[in-house]
């Protein structure tokens, strides 16, 4: 009996460990895809993307990072300076 709970305890936390990695490796897909996006954007297209609503990925996205702080910190951190700098090379903020 106390094997199966001790296994039951191992495989959970392998799961949670995996979700986490997995989790990890989505935020840092959509992280280099943000920054990609910038990067290879005129200033022109980011100026007319601006105004532009957000796809139904970006609102799902979005809502992610506004419920998940840890998700949120990790993502922003990862993509701040090269957007900003190319919104900064841009005019995009004072």
């Amino acid at each position: 009996m106390t094997k199966s709970i001790g296994a039951a305890v191992f495989l959970s936390t392998i799961l949670v460990v995996g979700g986490a990695a997995a989790q990890g490796m989505l935020l840092d897909a959509a992280a280099d895809k943000v920054v990609q996006k910038y990067q290879s954007a005129s200033c022109e297209e980011l100026k007319a993307m601006k105004g532009d609503a957000p796809s139904e990925k970006e609102k799902m996205a979005v809502e992610f990072l506004r419920n998940d702080s840890q998700a949120r910190k990790y993502f922003v951190d990862k993509i701040a300076a090269p957007v900003l700098n190319k919104m900064f090379e841009c005019g995009m903020i004072p």
